[in-house]
């Protein structure tokens, strides 16, 4: 079953920007945590939203990323960058949420262990949906906050879909396997970053065809 969403993480240069809006995803994500290879600096994150905004209603939306960081620098970079999402990598709480949603829309990732429980999995999305959060579920890798290229026990995801919960399913999704990821857990969206990349740069021609592979009824 194709996913309604597509979001295509760790966009660091505008000529990858635009092949991600042509290619037809729905939001475009920049990494802003600290110590990560893919940062962007908030004012070449502004070159890119800019153009985003130039290209008209039909754009991708941008998302900036971030992981455990102070509130006031969310809030600064989202103001610097011209940031129309924010995407909460950390154990950032409910609350610190709302907050941010003063200033833009909010996607909360939620990481999956390999023996999560699916019951206290559905609270905490519950939880964070609440909060006016759009909810990504990703692999769980301690020490990182994502784009790690690793995935999770899908049938995981799957069980939280059949049960009524919305999310993008992100970690280890690539052009080749987003499709079967897809119709096994049927999600609202997919998020990809590493893969879409070629030796650490993003990959024009893996853009297009995950966007594709992820929209194809076959």
């Amino acid at each position: 079953m194709p996913v309604s969403t597509v979001k295509i993480c760790g966009v660091r240069r505008p000529e990858d920007a635009l092949v991600v809006a042509e290619a037809g995803a729905d939001y475009l994500g920049m990494v802003f945590v600290p110590g990560r290879r893919r940062r962007i600096e908030p004012a070449a994150a502004r070159v890119i939203t800019d153009g985003l905004h130039a290209l008209g209603p039909g754009a991708p939306q941008s998302v900036g990323l971030f992981g455990d960081q102070p509130l006031g620098d969310v809030l600064d970079t989202i103001d610097g960058a011209g940031l129309d999402c924010v995407q909460l990598c950390g154990d950032e709480s409910p609350e610190y949420c709302r907050r941010v949603q003063e200033r833009a829309g909010v996607i909360k990732v939620l990481h999956v262990a390999d023996d999560a429980d699916i019951a206290g999995m559905a609270e905490l999305i519950d939880a964070y949906a609440a909060a006016g959060c759009t909810i990504t579920l990703d692999s769980q890798v301690t020490g990182l906050h994502g784009g790690t290229g690793q995935s999770f026990d899908w049938s995981i995801a799957a069980k939280l879909a059949e049960s009524g919960r919305q999310f993008l399913l992100a970690g280890g999704l690539t052009p080749e396997n987003v499709a079967d990821a897809a119709a096994q857990v049927n999600p609202w969206g997919v998020d990809v970053s590493s893969g879409v990349e070629t030796d650490g740069a993003q990959d024009h021609a893996k853009i297009r065809q995950f966007i594709a592979n992820a929209r194809s009824d076959s």
